[in-house]
């Protein structure tokens, strides 16, 4: 990946322009639909669309003009299997053998059934650890499975608060893991700070102690390598629409280790029958093998079949290589932000993501007082970030349609921001959509 980020002349756009000219993955930006004259960074929102993924929906919809109801065996690749098959693809990327994952449901189905299977509350084992900083949907789910189970979210359910208001301490994690905890789940990566979590060691401390533990891995999937079999993970759950490039409430993902495998998962459904013998209309239950028994209704072909060409773009690039080029991307913005003098006064914009690569995900969260009077005034200059309360404007690059071009203009904005005094005009707090 481009090096020599602390030349003499990192500031300048001719330095920018230099990292693209060395950058290997430059050429699939072509391949993405960039709006003209925009700088786009929020791919971890949502993920531009590829003309491969466009050309995958234009296939999908071709094949239920030509075939109908055939199409569930016909179409290539058939809709009947599609959400093993695509399964199979992400596999790789999460680190897991083919039959361990299936793209299914959304994010918080798939939250749900997973938590439906592996939270088992037994005597004085009935609480479950999550974190302080999670994504408000998990919180309502595990709150939400709790009453399910005669629990109270109050008492049974352990958020365990940060330090710094930012990141979260693994050590505080593994203390929250106490005889009283019948599971664990958190987020690989947090969506504020984007701070990464140590998942290995997490899982390892979960095991040690006879605790089921599971991650919400929304903000690494398609973006981060993880080996979800090698740390010995027992579930993970995704969703397709922010680095996988999907589209918008695309089909999510799960994965379920195999010593799990022949567990009947905690919402059983239609799609998760064996698939052999689907059709005999059994009223007795009998999982698919693998990850496919965790699927529950029959999968939107229409909202799947985009990852069959986004996915086509991500393995071609090499989640190795995302990751590096992701990395390179972050270090240039934060090191900018510094270089350029914007994170001392007048501007004082504050850099709340990590430094180390091993605690970093895919973005940066810049936190600034007036964070989302400057969102605004960034997209008025065609700049797209996102806004997170109560003081963060993440910016996250995205390894095969980001350039360090773009991050140099957003840099420059962030300062013309500021001397223009636009972080003080308009009305303040955040949109509806932020």
């Amino acid at each position: 990946m481009p090096s020599s980020l602390n030349s003499p002349d990192m500031t300048s756009e001719i330095h920018a322009r230099s990292l693209d000219a060395q950058d290997p993955l430059a050429a699939f930006r072509d391949r993405f639909y960039v709006p003209p004259d925009t700088v786009y960074l929020d791919g971890n929102s949502l993920g531009l669309l590829s003309r491969d993924a466009e050309a995958a929906l234009l296939g999908a919809l071709d094949a239920w003009k030509r075939h109908g109801i055939e199409g569930w065996l016909g179409a290539d690749p058939p809709w009947f299997t599609l959400g093993e098959a695509l399964g199979a693809r992400v596999a790789p990327l999460v680190g897991a053998e083919p039959e361990a994952v299936v793209v299914t449901g959304s994010t918080t189905v798939n939250l749900h059934n997973l938590v439906a299977t592996f939270y088992r509350p037994e005597g004085a084992r009935r609480k479950i650890v999550a974190t302080a900083l999670d994504f408000p949907s998990d919180v309502y789910a595990l709150g939400s499975q709790l009453g399910l189970r005669d629990g109270d979210p109050e008492r049974d359910l352990v958020l365990v608060p940060s330090r710094d208001g930012r990141t979260l301490d693994e050590d505080d994690l593994i203390a929250a893991m106490t005889h009283e905890v019948a599971l664990v789940l958190l987020p690989s990566v947090l969506y504020r700070s984007g701070q990464l979590l140590d998942l290995p060691r997490l899982t390892a401390a979960a095991h040690e102690r006879g605790i089921p533990i599971g991650f919400d891995c929304a903000h690494s999937a398609g973006a981060i390598p993880h080996e979800l079999d090698a740390w010995g993970v027992d579930f993970a759950f995704w969703c397709s629409y922010k680095y996988l490039n999907a589209g918008p409430g695309a089909v999510a993902g799960l994965y379920v280790n195999r010593r799990h495998f022949g567990r009947a998962p905690g919402l059983a459904g239609w799609w998760g029958y064996h698939k052999e013998r689907q059709f005999d209309m059994a009223h007795t239950w009998e999982s698919a093998p693998g990850a496919g028994a965790w699927q529950i209704g029959t999968i939107p072909v229409l909202a799947a079949a985009p990852l069959l060409g986004a996915l086509a773009i991500v393995e071609e690039a090499g989640i190795e290589r995302i990751r590096a080029k992701s990395l390179a991307l972050t270090d240039y913005l934060i090191e900018l932000l510094e270089a350029s003098g914007l994170t001392a006064a007048p501007y004082d914009y504050r850099v709340g993501t990590l430094r180390e690569h091993a605690r970093r995900g895919g973005h940066v969260a810049v936190e600034h007082a007036e964070g989302p009077r400057i969102a605004r005034a960034l997209k008025r200059r065609g700049i797209v970030p996102d806004f997170r309360p109560p003081d963060v404007v993440r910016l996250a690059p995205v390894a095969c349609s980001t350039s360090f071009h773009d991050l140099w203009r957003t840099v420059r904005a962030l300062r013309e921001i500021i001397d223009a005094g636009e972080h003080r005009q308009g009305v303040a707090g955040r949109g509806v959509v932020a």
